[in-house]
């Protein structure tokens, strides 16, 4: 009887890993994920699923997202998550923590939700409003933190940090005036709704390169995802597959190798890299490829 090259492969690192793993017993994996509504999620309940398929036991952890994610890779808490771009780079070149990339994955649009008849246009005019900028330890966090300081503001007087679908529920009782959310395109929480609309965030892209780098780029959200008439320019943010440094070559090769295998199955965010390329997973900045990442990209074009 045959055996795929994934499952073999899979049979491999847990024979590498000699059966034993972080908590002791039969090696597990421990995939950080996000928040419910956010597509890390159902992103990485599939990738455990195809992991899972080649032999691996794997234990997924809802998280608040990109932050959290990079905390607990880098204390141990977990061995690989996703993470947005920005904050990525801060958790390697400010923080030093000890994390590496397996693959850079899609684009992640800011978006800045407003009601539809709110008077606010832009970032500015936010000075003095409630707004949510979304939990703690999430790379949404990051991203509007900075935005607002791009634009000028500092923190709301009333700044909120809520997940997503309380956003949405404190902006439509008027709790807050805005939100802001970073995501694929569509959001399936925001697609149906014809009640709100988002706030363009393409002047501030420049100033955000200038003090950040190209983690930031300018990016559309197309004309009619959310019943606009016309295209919304915005923030994009890539998003990366993270793991602890310590990884074992042999498990990094592993799981990328199903990520780029199973990417039809996958389904990742409709976005630039949403199809899972491999020209375009390896650009992943000043944050450095895992080694068995890296020599996965080797096998392919070698």
């Amino acid at each position: 009887m045959s055996i795929s090259r994934r499952t073999f492969l899979g049979l491999a690192v847990l024979a590498a890993a000699g059966c034993s793993g972080p908590e002791g017993g039969s090696f597990e994996l421990r995939l950080a994920t996000g928040l419910a509504g956010g597509p890390y999620r159902p992103l990485g309940d599939r990738l455990a699923e195809e992991l899972r398929s080649g032999g691996m036991r794997v234990k997924v952890m809802p998280t608040a997202a990109s932050v959290q994610n990079l905390t607990m890779m880098a204390d141990g808490r977990a061995d690989a998550g996703f993470a947005l771009a920005d904050s990525a780079d801060d958790a390697v070149r400010v923080r030093h923590q000890p994390v590496a990339a397996l693959a850079r994955m899609y684009m992640n649009y800011a978006h800045l939700v407003v009601l539809k008849n709110s008077a606010v246009t832009t970032v500015r005019q936010l000075a003095g409003k409630a707004v949510s900028i979304g939990v703690e330890g999430s790379g949404t966090a990051v991203t509007a933190t900075r935005v607002l300081a791009a634009a000028g503001l500092g923190e709301p007087p009333e700044m909120a940090r809520l997940d997503l679908d309380a956003s949405i529920e404190a902006l439509l009782g008027g709790k807050i005036e805005a939100f802001f959310w970073s995501g694929g395109v569509p959001t399936p929480a925001l697609a149906s709704r014809d009640d709100v609309r988002l706030v363009s965030l393409e002047a501030l892209v420049p100033v955000l390169r200038r003090r950040y780098g190209p983690v930031y780029e300018d990016a559309s959200v197309p004309a009619g995802t959310y019943g606009g008439t016309r295209s919304v320019r915005t923030v994009g943010t890539p998003s990366y597959l993270m793991c602890r440094s310590s990884l074992s070559a042999d498990l990094a090769y592993t799981i990328t190798e199903t990520l780029f295998s199973s990417r039809d199955r996958l389904q990742a965010p409709s976005a630039p890299g949403g199809r899972l390329d491999e020209r375009y997973a390896i650009g992943t900045g000043v944050v450095p490829l895992h080694p068995g990442a890296a020599r996965y990209y080797r096998s392919v074009y070698a």
